[in-house]
């Protein structure tokens, strides 16, 4: 398990279960400053160098990022972080579907990202696409017990979600209306933001922490997600995995606004169409279903499960139809930079 943010534990945790439960053998490897390893279980063992890595010689190693190091051995699997949310890069282009050329399966979560990485299959030829669902998603379909972000509190739950890039965020343009939010009293309202987000927003909304906001840092968004009626959001992918869960979401200027979304520009609007939100329309209700079903169709918590028969076809048939890789020596002379590995 190949991670570099806290949040991938989550999205690997429910894969690790399942090659347990077949009898196979799991180790992490964390990659950057921005990993914690106190994170890590009692029960999970971390390998702390690309050499550890080589001698224990993995069939295969799963990455919930854009990039993983080609030099690692075994199979390569893309099992991604997030959802498409249809964010475009400086250059207009969606960097959800960019190929670096670095994985053998990309695991892919719904009809409309594996026609599109199909396509690239078709178009590259060194990589296999299969469709599981996301293995993230295995616990968000049961309830979890004890689950913290739960209240007795009779008033709806509004989630707070945003993205860390300035251009795209929420959090430092609507400051003001949402300590109106909370000053309201109608709602109990939980603020989540990326892990990336500037530490000065961050320090301003756990300012405003009160009986009706609290600030969460987790590891693990899914109780969380499971606790709130609501979603006020942006561009982030994490409002997805809330839409799954057939509630609605508020966006904030969202870059590809649509029908399963209440896309609001003016901020002044953004109480009045939360409260819209939470009659649950049923025009609304119905496209956040249609929208479900191409994103995620699946509700049966087994897309590890899924996952891991993808990757066993992989080795086993060793991706005979597959051609080489490309080099992509710049990219592997970063990789190998970052992980001071020099060795052939």
């Amino acid at each position: 398990m190949y991670i570099s943010q806290n949040y991938s534990y989550a999205i690997l945790r429910p894969l690790q279960q399942v090659i347990r439960a077949h009898g196979g053998e799991v180790k992490w490897f964390l990659q950057g400053d921005e990993v914690n390893p106190d994170f890590l279980a009692a029960d999970e063992s971390q390998l702390l160098t690309v050499d550890a890595i080589r001698q224990w010689r993995p069939h295969a190693a799963f990455a919930p990022a854009n990039i993983m190091p080609t030099f690692f051995p075994g199979k390569k699997v893309a099992v991604f972080h997030g959802f498409d949310a249809g964010k475009l890069n400086s250059r207009g282009k969606n960097d959800h579907f960019t190929i670096r050329g670095c994985f053998d399966l990309y695991c892919t979560q719904g009809p409309n990202t594996t026609e599109p990485f199909t396509q690239l299959a078709q178009q590259h030829g060194f990589f296999r696409v299969r469709e599981t669902g996301w293995s993230m998603l295995d616990p968000l379909f049961s309830p979890t017990p004890n689950n913290l972000y739960s209240s007795a509190d009779s008033r709806p739950t509004l989630l707070i979600c945003s993205t860390f890039s300035k251009r795209l965020s929420l959090a430092p343009v609507l400051v003001e209306h949402i300590k109106e939010l909370r000053d309201s009293g109608k709602y109990r309202i939980l603020v989540q933001f990326h892990p990336k987000m500037s530490a000065d927003i961050v320090a301003q909304y756990k300012a405003m922490q009160n009986d009706s906001l609290s600030f969460v840092e987790t590891d693990n968004v899914i109780p969380l997600l499971q606790a709130a009626d609501v979603m006020l959001c942006d561009t982030s992918s994490i409002l997805l995995m809330f839409l799954l869960l057939r509630r609605p979401v508020v966006t904030f200027n969202n870059q590809a606004p649509a029908a399963h979304l209440l896309n609001v520009t003016d901020a002044t609007q953004v109480e009045a169409v939360i409260d819209q939100a939470l009659t649950r329309p049923p025009e609304l209700m119905a496209n956040i279903e249609s929208f479900c079903q191409q994103l995620h169709p699946y509700q049966d918590g087994r897309s590890s499960e899924r996952v891991l028969a993808a990757t066993n076809d992989l080795i086993i048939s060793d991706g005979a139809e597959l051609k080489a890789k490309p080099l992509n020596l710049l990219r592997q002379f970063k990789m190998r930079k970052k992980l001071a590995y020099w060795r052939w």
